[in-house]
């Protein structure tokens, strides 16, 4: 006779083996969504689920999951490589294969489909010389005094701090000290939506220098409470409409590559690190680099973890000033005011 749960435990294995690979992509995104232990950005759901529509699915997804192997996931690169997906999109779709294949387990926790997984035999090609543009001081200098208005500031504050651009969408009034020399970073924005920063180290502070704060608190001007760039309605600003309006045609104009917001952040990161005397524990702590797998070593790791310079609010204030931002700030700027929405006789009347 079987030991009590056997039999229970044998027809579960025997259920999910005969599982197919589009229903446990669809289980992996449920489940990846609903954790508690590092929780999955809305935005990577998303990145996920398209991938899996777009590339998985059509290829696997009718396959037996205890089919998936590397000769399955050979014939999937090759056809990553024909239809000429970068390197970086191959290996990203590929770990998303391996990691769907994984996420099959027993009701005691066990991985039903274990893979020894074999990159060279699979011909994972290696990422190498990845494409990461970023603005030159010039061309930073030359872009924000080009673009007008509210995204003046936003390029300026981009380039200032290293903010990543949901980040700075999902920045409120509220996060700013009331000298406008240090920035809490709490949340974020993602399609209008806000929620927690990518990381949680991400959750931080990051000191400017005089110029660019006069800046900021020229621009806010008397608003005490709201987004820091809202559209005009005072809700969050839509990021592909601020390329496509704004970013990408100053680019044009100027005869700068088309690129995205992050060429902003890369910038800081570059000129803090290359052009400034400002200590590394603090420029990781801006930028949200410390205490990450970022991070190249463990002596690196553990040395942020020592580090007690971002609680010296004095000295990263003086090391901000001192660093700068490495191109011209605007001296002036009109402060912002979103438009009120005016009610019609008819809403108010009833």
């Amino acid at each position: 006779m079987a030991p009590s749960g056997v039999n229970d435990q044998q027809q579960f294995n025997d259920a999910n083996i005969s599982t197919i690979f589009r229903q446990q992509a669809e289980q992996f995104l449920q489940d990846a969504a609903k954790r508690k232990r590092r929780p999955v950005k809305p935005k990577t759901l998303d990145n996920w689920r398209r991938a899996i529509d777009k590339w998985l699915n059509p290829n696997l997804g009718d396959l037996p999951l205890a089919s998936v192997d590397n000769a399955t996931l050979k014939t999937l690169v090759a056809t990553f490589n024909d239809a000429n997906l970068s390197a970086q999109t191959q290996v990203t779709y590929a770990n998303l294969v391996k990691t769907i294949v994984a996420s099959a387990r027993t009701s005691k926790g066990e991985r039903l489909f274990p893979r020894e997984w074999d990159n060279t035999f699979i011909d994972l090609p290696e990422i190498e010389n990845q494409h990461q543009p970023a603005f030159t001081a010039e061309q930073v200098t030359a872009i924000v005094e080009k673009a007008t208005g509210q995204y003046q500031v936003l390029y300026a504050l981009l380039a200032g701090t290293g903010l990543r651009a949901g980040e700075v969408f999902g920045l409120e009034i509220k996060h700013l000290s009331t000298d406008f020399r240090t920035i809490i970073v709490d949340q974020s924005c993602w399609q209008g939506n806000i929620q927690t920063p990518k990381t949680k180290n991400s959750k931080r502070q990051i000191d400017i220098c005089s110029s660019l704060a006069a800046l900021l608190k020229a621009y806010v001007g008397d608003r005490t409470s709201g987004l820091v760039f809202p559209n005009s309605a005072g809700h969050p600003l839509a990021q592909n409409n601020v390329l496509r309006r704004s970013l990408h045609p100053v680019l044009k104009e100027l005869g700068i590559p088309k690129t995205g917001f992050h060429a902003f952040r890369r910038f800081r990161d570059t000129y803090l690190e290359n052009y400034t005397s400002c200590p590394n524990g603090l420029r990781k702590f801006w930028l949200a680099w410390g205490g990450s797998s970022e991070l190249n070593s463990m002596s690196d790791r553990m040395s942020d973890r020592y580090n007690k310079i971002r609680e010296n609010l004095t000295f990263r204030l003086e090391a901000a000033e001192k660093a700068g931002v490495g191109f011209v700030v605007p001296v002036s700027v009109r402060p912002m005011r979103p438009r009120k929405t005016v009610r019609k006789e008819t809403e108010i009347a009833a």
